[in-house]
């Protein structure tokens, strides 16, 4: 009776074993580039974008989701570590993750650590050299690794246009240089530039996978099917390349709305009592050949041209929509919705005319704020919620969701007690930032000088942005007092939702101010 009582014992203490590991879930993990909320699930009717507005309704949509630097590489750096950009040490374009942090984990090395199968597509690392391999269970898959549609190859510089392959292919062979690298890459498209070859949208009636977006559609339902015969724990990355520049879903997608009636940014000047600091000149739309001529002296888009901009993002969001759409569907009809966690984000918005610009690089709300949406089979969804969070918050909450250990020095809070209802909030606020003068110098000289350097913290709660520009060293934000604090921003959202003008000067709100800035010394100068 001994033995079989221990017989018994060993095969429940098994099965227990066995059942945990089959608790763990999926993660789907759906990051998509410059997507900024013009989604019908968050109020904007005009676009369409029923499968984004689908998944919102069966899961938790984040009203104030915020980014914590409004460029790829910081946003993206800092939510896959879970760090903030002080942390990483990477405010611009060149840094990359394991120069400055070599021993810093990531979401899908954490998941591949617990077990998982890890891989990732697209545009997800930016940011990492060489989509950072240590990440990855399975080779990172790249533009140059899809499978295109029949007829056609690698879109040249993202681009489908006969014209524009036949010149990008002749410049590959004939420049002392990869174009791929940096240095390759800049020559390139500034010959590309040059002979008005490299235009802000392309309008051709091809199939979806003609495009990379659309190739790695395929490509993620190939994987699933891969995953489901395996029966493995995966946590897979689809990073969407559009609604990035340059604008190129296919035609069906345009079609799908009326250029004559799409409306224009309501205010298109700068706020008053803002500094000039808080701007920029629109720099990655003038990397196009027919920017600039469709500029005023002050750098103002005339309207066709805006127009055009705003019908080619509206249409590139639809055309992410539909491949989100394929996506879910499929991983429906494997049955693997029931334990496949969802997450859908963007890496940070897109001025689209406001303030007079164009692209992100700021710390305003339309360059700040994102989409975040998730989706899991243990969490009963369809709820808005309106507070505060940042892109932090994912590294945790998608830990939390999927049934592993949330590692303890991260930034961010797991928000699983908002999507099961315990709590409406975690945090108050949440905080952006963004660097001017010289914030390209790092890359030049190996450090940011002490005489030039500029970061705008912005914190933002329920109602309020404010914004502290502070001078000094980047890399040492340990002695600050609020003598470095040399201009300010204070933005009202319940009476000046368009950001008109700065309160930052205002007697009524010196309290609210000041209560902001204990709020930035707390988190960034005390933590």
């Amino acid at each position: 009776m001994i033995r079989i009582y221990l017989f018994f014992l060993v095969v429940l203490i098994i099965g227990c074993s066995q059942k945990n590991i089959y608790q763990k879930k999926n993660v789907l993990f759906i990051v998509v580039d410059d997507l900024k909320p013009l989604i019908g699930s968050y109020g904007y009717g005009e676009i369409i974008s029923p499968n984004i507005d689908k998944l919102a309704s069966e899961g938790v949509l984040f009203s104030k989701a915020y980014a914590q630097q409004a460029i790829c590489t910081a946003s993206r750096m800092s939510f896959i570590t879970g760090k903030r950009p002080d942390y990483t040490k990477i405010w611009d374009l060149s840094t990359k993750l394991r120069e400055t942090r070599p021993d810093i984990t990531t979401i899908p090395q954490y998941f591949k650590e617990n077990g998982y199968e890890t891989v990732g597509m697209g545009k997800v690392m930016h940011g990492a050299s060489n989509n950072d391999p240590q990440s990855w269970t399975m080779p990172f898959i790249s533009n140059e690794n899809f499978d295109y549609a029949d007829g056609y190859k690698m879109p040249a510089n993202l681009y489908q246009s006969p014209e524009i392959h036949k010149k990008w292919d002749s410049l590959q062979t004939a420049l002392d240089a990869d174009p791929n690298a940096d240095r390759g890459w800049f020559a390139v498209n500034s010959i590309m530039k040059s002979a008005g070859l490299r235009p802000l949208t392309e309008n051709l009636d091809v199939p979806d996978n003609a495009y990379a977006d659309g190739a790695s559609t395929f490509k993620t339902i190939e994987l699933l099917n891969q995953f489901k015969k395996e029966n493995k724990n995966f946590f897979l990355t689809v990073g969407f390349q559009k609604p990035h520049l340059p604008f190129t879903p296919p035609k069906k997608y345009w079609d799908l709305y009326d250029r004559n009636k799409i409306d224009l940014a309501e205010f298109q000047k700068k706020s008053d009592g803002s500094p000039l600091e808080a701007y920029h000149q629109s720099g990655e739309l003038r990397n196009y050949h027919d920017a600039e001529p469709s500029m005023d002296e002050n750098g103002i888009v005339n309207e066709d041209k805006q127009r055009e901009l705003i019908h080619g993002y509206m249409a590139s969001v639809s055309f992410i929509d539909a491949q989100l759409g394929l996506i879910l569907n499929h991983l429906k009809s494997l049955g693997m919705d029931k334990n496949t966690v969802v997450i859908f984000f963007g890496d940070h918005g897109w001025h689209l005319g406001d303030h007079g610009l164009w692209n992100k690089h700021s710390n305003f709300e339309e360059a700040t704020r994102t989409p975040l949406i998730f989706k899991s089979p243990d969490i009963e969804g369809g709820f808005i919620n309106d507070s505060p969070v940042e892109l932090l918050d994912i590294f945790p909450t998608i830990c939390n969701l999927a049934g592993i250990p949330i590692p303890e020095d991260l930034d961010g809070v797991s928000l699983v007690p908002i999507l099961d209802k315990s709590s409406e909030s975690l945090k108050e606020f949440a905080i952006s930032q963004y660097p001017r003068r010289c914030n390209v110098m790092r890359s030049v000289i190996g450090r940011y000088p002490d005489d030039c350097t500029l970061m705008g913290y912005a914190v933002r709660n329920h109602r309020y942005r404010y914004i502290a520009w502070v001078s000094g060293n980047f890399e040492d934000r340990s002695s600050f007092n609020n003598d470095k604090i040399i201009m300010e921003e204070l933005y009202d959202y319940e009476i000046d939702p368009l950001e008109t003008r700065s309160f930052s000067l205002d007697s009524d709100y010196q309290k609210i101010k000041e209560k902001m800035i204990g709020n930035l010394r707390g988190v960034i100068w005390e933590n």
